[in-house]
């Protein structure tokens, strides 16, 4: 009787012990949720010049987290091709966040719906962090969300 009053009083201890690490575990942030604070900090202060200050200020706020993706041809014609869809689909409303991926904690993606008054758009943030800081390694945008969402719908991807 003694022994089994002693296996079942470790059980319980035992199960007490692993439940309380795991509330632990969820209460306490991942190191990769703390590293990419500043990342999304930089996509919140471009999201606010884009919607008070225009897409030129926005494009050269983003791109200066790294000066060797700058080349001035290029971004002359992403401000240019920026500027014309935002001309087409009205004005600026919000943003909403669609998916954050990452495959390590030093490359990080973020992709937005960012809507409009007659339709969305989806930009997508990519960030590196070759060493302590975080740079833009790749900006797009695009409007295939509505594209892709009706693809993901097809019988074959329900399964």
């Amino acid at each position: 009787m003694k022994p089994l009053l002693f296996i079942l009083l470790i059980s319980i201890l035992g199960c007490n012990s692993s439940s309380s690490q795991s509330q632990t575990k969820l209460e306490q942030p991942t190191m990769q949720q703390l590293n990419v604070t500043v990342a999304v900090n930089y996509i919140d202060t471009f999201f606010k010049k884009y919607k008070q200050e225009g897409t030129a200020k926005a494009i050269d706020y983003i791109f200066s987290f790294n000066p060797s993706l700058v080349n001035v041809s290029q971004l002359t014609d992403l401000k240019s091709k920026l500027d014309s869809t935002r001309n087409l689909l009205g004005n600026f409303d919000s943003q909403e966040l669609i998916t954050q991926k990452s495959i390590s904690n030093s490359l990080v993606l973020f992709s937005y719906l960012v809507k409009h008054e007659k339709q969305p758009i989806r930009f997508t943030f990519i960030f590196y962090k070759p060493k302590n800081d975080w740079t833009l390694y790749k900006f797009k945008f695009d409007d295939q969300a509505d594209t892709e969402l009706e693809e993901a719908s097809k019988i074959y991807f329900i399964k």
